[in-house]
């Protein structure tokens, strides 16, 4: 976290008008002026031939100037060239070739004039070139012969283009040469070879040319190599070897200099420019360049190395750079070295620029033109771009070298001086005009201008003025009367006030007042003080790993009367703030972070006046870079040396390196790991297999993740030998019941030890003892078949290449197949009580493979009913099995198989035995004395009882009916009653036994109304006893019939009550 400085502009004032503290004065345009060039083209123009010719020129003056133009130091006649015109109210020249013609017509050295009435201007004079991008010459090149391990230098020669065109080199078929220390391109873009080797053959080499108004690029015809060499076979494995050259036969060699050749040089440069120096050397092995300056040190601050240490670059050369520079190639075989000399020399360049001199009749002034350069450069004074000498002469007017002294200057003086100062390597042009105006005060900014600044800042006021003679400057705050000069005040020439440390006390009206003999101006600034914008709580460095959420603060405390805005930078560059951030109004946070996430993060809070910056780092912690540049030393039988160069770690140090293997026989393009090392290493030492194609990868491990796998290595073959091991994994088993099928897990490349890897194998019964049969195999399975059920076989299975066997086999057993088994022996059933059963079995006679375990299946039966199967299943070791009865009546009907892999074999079948009878009579008598039994049987006599009673009392309260001879005769409530075959009947008769009547079924009848009996009568003949009582039933009324149907009551008798209990 940092509070990052602001730049110059941030706590800068709206100033008055932003004039340079030491410009000169400008006079007013709507005041009498000679001319003054405000733009031009640069000295040397260089321009596109496929475009129209543009040379600028513009002036300003009053009047306005008019323009004319030299040509090679002649009047160029614009009007006699169609092609050429002039802007209007400009100078500046345009030739048109829309109509046809040759820009290379129009190339020479041009001349911008600009006159009015008070004098003339001149331009620079303006070399105009028109670029060029000529055509390589067509050549054919022989093939370049060279012995491996001597120097070469392929030449370029590009043609001479304007501007030079940019030199580099490719193959034919485009593309790059690989540039290293011993291979690489010369400033002057020859291709420089330290040393030849035999890889150099594999491609062509083309210089090309880019140019740059065209942007076109030609190829020059390729060279072929031929390199001449002892070792005529381009073995791979010796590329990385450490003493390679000498491995492939070449002869070393001490260094010597390709370029720039001998032991010393000089060099010559302009100040200003950039020095390039460039040393390349030859020598086996390929020398190393360290550069040193004679007396004294590298300028650190300038100076780079450029081309693998081959050039040192000083930029921005002054005359201290010059001296002795030496650089030193060396190699284990010797050194030399080479001198350069370099001598700085300079174009002109100014120590005083002549500036417009304004007088008023009567003052005396003087124009001065300082330069300097190496050579000293000489100084020729001109006037209205005439020399000096030639010019009329001015009593007034005296020169002194670099220097023209005017005095008592009157209106005859105006004119515009021109100062030309030169040497061999440039030359510089100034104007600078003198008027002489008699011109009271005057302001030039508007009036009563409001200017808001920051507490603390330093300020300026401006208050830009004109007059002639100059007028005197002088300020005044809130209409006091002393002038504000000194302390936290200082006033420059040109007449603005600098507040050096801004408090609030300064707040209020400045007024600034011009004087001179002609009369005065004044002008007022009100200027408001404001609070700074300060960020309080600032963002903080935080470290997150990918994928996480970080929240950067930023909480901002800023003048309330002025706007806030606050923004994030990301890398000093505006962030885009997407889906993955928000943005809040005292924060940054980001979700899900990723690797381009890391950066730095800056605050921005910013008013109109001002604004704060504060700054964090975040650092993601990614998984690490790929290692990178493989190489494979110290070549061995059975090991290898492999050396990488760690890629970044994204900040998550590098734990772990895992080495990976591929090879091309067994397996191509499958990658397998080798071994592991420590993060702190990057070299190792592989231990290798015989016969194995090896091609390696390293992947870096840090605590986020993995890195992507590095490039592959070159490919290493070790040597063949015999088998070391034999396969593992060696089975025998049956997959039917009259085979037997041998595998195992075949071997892998890094374990055949040779080609054509089989394998020997052997198999025998057990028990026999009988001789070994063997057959070779290639694959990883062979079957026996004609075998018998599952018998036990000796298996051996040995590993044989082209170099030979491997080790003597172990001796497996294995079985043929399997077949079904025959039943379980002796299944016995056993009851011990009414509640258990258990059973019981041996295993079978013949299991004719390996038991699997045992299914029980068994259900329960009780005469012609069957219940549901139940099925279980037993591991191989159980013979028992007790079952809880789920009744005690119910007998079971049990089957039971034994399994092998093959399936179920026969099954046993057995049934519970039956229950017997006094098991029955118990077991009734044990029900009879059980309480719940006893209770019950209570209840129910309790109930009849109850019910006997009700019918009776019933019975009892109805009377006596009298015994009539005809049956359809009806009763009447008026009838008397009496003493012997009488029937009473009352209201109280019907009145229901608490609301409603039980029926004998249990069920509740809601009792209708208190009607009669002769309404039970109706519709119906009743039935009567031999005694004539009334037993037969009686209905309802009608009416009742057809509304309530079925829920109509019956009656019972007593006797029919009781037989229905019964």
């Amino acid at each position: 976290m940092a509070r990052q400085q602001p730049p110059p502009w941030v706590h800068t004032a709206f100033l008055f008008c932003l004039l340079s503290l030491s410009g000169a004065i400008e006079i007013p345009m709507d005041l009498s002026q000679p001319p003054t060039i405000t733009k031009q083209s640069v000295k040397d123009h260089i321009v596109d031939p496929r475009d129209n010719i543009l040379i600028e020129c513009e002036a300003k003056g009053n009047p306005a100037p008019s323009f004319h133009w030299t040509r090679n130091s002649r009047f160029f006649n614009i009007a006699k060239d169609p092609r050429v015109s002039m802007r209007r109210r400009s100078g500046t020249l345009v030739i048109d070739f829309r109509s046809g013609g040759r820009p290379e017509e129009y190339e020479g050295e041009y001349q911008c004039f600009a006159r009015n009435k008070f004098g003339t201007a001149l331009s620079n004079r303006i070399r105009l070139q028109v670029s060029k991008s000529p055509l390589w010459p067509k050549e054919n090149l022989d093939p370049v012969v060279v012995q491996e391990g001597a120097p070469l230098t392929l030449q370029c020669n590009p043609p001479p283009g304007l501007p030079s065109p940019v030199i580099f080199w490719m193959s034919s078929s485009m593309e790059p040469i690989t540039q290293d220390k011993r291979v690489s391109q010369g400033h002057n873009g020859d291709l420089y070879f330290s040393n030849v080797m035999l890889q150099d053959m594999q491609t062509d080499y083309s210089c090309n040319a880019r140019f740059h108004f065209t942007h076109t690029i030609q190829q020059k015809n390729p060279f072929n190599l031929k390199v001449l060499t002892n070792h005529p076979y381009n073995d791979s494995s010796l590329r990385n070897h450490p003493d390679m050259y000498s491995a492939r036969g070449v002869a070393e060699r001490t260094p010597s200099f390709m370029y720039p050749q001998g032991t010393a040089s000089s060099q010559m440069v302009l100040r200003g420019m950039d020095l390039l120096l460039e040393c390349i050397a030859s020598g086996v092995p390929t020398p190393d360049i360290a550069w040193y300056k004679k007396g004294g040190d590298l300028p650190s601050d300038k100076a780079k190395f450029e081309n693998f240490n081959k050039a040192l670059r000083i930029t921005n050369v002054s005359e201290e750079d010059s001296g002795e520079y030496f650089c030193l190639a060396s190699n284990k075989m010797g050194s030399i070295r080479h001198t350069i000399s370099v001598r700085v020399k300079a174009a002109p360049y100014w120590l005083d620029e002549p500036k417009n001199l304004i007088l008023a009749p009567g003052e005396d002034g003087r124009l001065v033109c300082r330069a300097n350069g190496n050579p000293k450069p000489t100084v020729q004074w001109m006037v209205n771009g005439e020399p000096l000498q030639s010019a009329p002469p001015n009593p007034n007017r005296e020169v002194a070298g670099d220097t023209i002294i005017f005095r008592d200057t009157q209106i005859s003086s105006r004119a515009v001086y021109q100062c030309n100062t030169s040497n061999e390597h440039g030359y510089l042009l100034a104007n600078a005009f003198v008027s002489v105006l008699d011109v009271p005060p005057r302001m030039l900014s508007p009036r009563n201008q409001l200017i808001r600044v920051i507490l603390y800042n330093r300020t300026r006021l401006d208050c830009p003025f004109f007059g002639s003679p100059i007028p005197t400057l002088r300020w005044f705050k809130n209409g006091q009367g002393s002038n504000l000069d000194g302390g936290n005040y200082h006033v420059y020439e040109n007449g603005s006030l600098e507040i050096k440390m801004i408090r609030k006390e300064d707040q209020g009206i400045y007024t600034c007042v011009a004087t001179n003999i002609l009369g005065k101006a004044e002008n007022q600034v009100r200027l408001e003080v404001k609070d700074p914008t300060r960020i309080y709580r600032m963002p903080e460095d935080q470290i997150a790993k990918r994928g996480t959420t970080v929240q950067l603060e930023c909480r901002v405390k800023h003048d309330p009367s002025l706007k806030l805005t606050v923004y994030w930078l990301k890398d000093d560059e505006p962030l885009y703030v997407g889906n993955r951030m928000k943005k809040e109004e005292d924060s940054l946070t980001i979700f899900g972070v990723a690797e381009r996430d890391q950066g730095s993060y800056t605050c921005v809070a910013s008013t109109e006046l001002d604004q704060d910056l504060a700054k964090a780092y975040l650092t993601v912690l990614g998984r690490p870079d790929r290692p990178r540049d493989l190489e494979l030393t110290d070549l061995a039988e059975r090991s290898v040396r492999l050396t990488w160069i760690p890629g970044d770690d994204n900040n998550s140090p590098i734990t772990d390196y895992v080495v990976q293997f591929e090879e091309d026989q067994f397996q191509p393009g499958v990658w397998h790991d080798h071994s592991k090392f420590p993060g702190s290493v990057n070299s190792a030492v592989l231990q290798l297999s015989p016969y194995v194609n090896y091609q390696f990868r390293v992947i870096a491990i840090n605590e986020v993740g993995s890195s992507h796998p590095s490039l592959p290595s070159e490919r290493y073959r070790t040597s063949g030998a015999p088998p070391e091991s034999n396969p593992s994994d060696v089975k025998g088993e049956g997959t039917r019941k009259n085979n037997m099928e041998i595998t195992w897990t075949p071997m892998n490349a890094t374990s055949a030890f040779g080609p054509n890897l089989r394998y020997i194998v052997k198999w025998r019964r057990r028990e026999t003892r009988e001789t070994w049969n063997n057959v070779t195999v290639w694959g990883s399975r062979y079957v026996v078949g004609q075998t018998p059920v599952y018998v036990p076989y000796e298996i051996r299975v040995q590993a044989e290449n082209d170099f030979g066997k491997g080790p003597e086999p172990d001796t497996v057993i294995g079985y043929s197949g399997e077949d079904l088994p025959s039943a379980p022996r002796r299944f016995r059933v056993r009851q011990p009580n009414l509640e258990t059963i258990n059973l019981e079995w041996d295993h079978p006679e013949h299991p004719n493979g390996i038991l699997i375990g045992y299914t029980l299946k068994y259900v329960a039966f009780n005469g012609t009913k069957v219940g549901k199967q139940i099925v279980e299943n037993f591991s191989p070791n159980q013979t028992k099995f007790t079952m809880q009865r789920a009744d005690p009546v119910s007998r079971y009907r049990f089957s039971l198989s034994a399994r092998t892999q093959v399936g179920s074999g026969e099954a046993v079948t057995e049934e519970s035995p039956a229950p017997p009878n006094e098991a029955y009579t118990n077991n009734q008598a044990d029900i009879a004395t059980q309480g719940w039994f006893i209770g019950l049987m209570c209840a129910v006599a309790l109930l009849v009882l109850t019910l006997l009673i009700v019918c009776f009392i019933k019975r009892s309260r109805g009377g006596k009916y009298p015994v009539r001879e005809k049956k359809d005769v009806p009763l009447g409530p008026e009838d008397p009653k009496e003493e012997d075959g009488s029937f009473d009947y009352s209201d109280e008769d019907n009145k229901p036994l608490q609301g409603s009547q039980t029926s004998l079924d249990g069920t509740i009848k809601q009792q209708e109304s208190d009607d009669s009996l002769v309404d039970y009568g109706e519709g119906g003949e009743g039935q009567f006893n031999e005694d004539g009582s009334f037993i037969g039933q009686y209905t309802v009324k009608k009416d009742k019939e057809e509304t309530e149907g079925n829920e109509s009551s019956e009656a019972t008798s007593p006797v029919n009550a009781i037989y229905s209990l019964a």
